[in-house]
């Protein structure tokens, strides 16, 4: 029995593929794939296709990620 604090996985009509996650927002397709890779967005892979949650992406962008290249610290 699982635990009414864990997170269940979404219903298969709340999934949305990458390249509707994309359009959602503003970020590319390809990006989105490395954040659910690297844990940073919730996803899936679902045979050659990767699929998420609206709920997902909205809540990475409350997370008020900041993309780009990191600064280096030069002394």
């Amino acid at each position: 029995m699982k635990d009414s604090g864990e997170n269940p996985e979404p219903k298969l009509t709340e999934l949305i593929s990458l390249a509707d996650a994309a359009a959602l927002s503003n970020l590319s397709q390809g990006h989105l794939a490395l954040l659910v890779r690297r844990g940073a967005l919730w996803g899936k892979k679902i045979g050659r296709n990767w699929v998420t949650t609206e709920k997902a992406v909205l809540d990475y962008l409350d997370s008020n990620p900041k993309p780009g290249p990191k600064t280096k610290n030069i002394p």
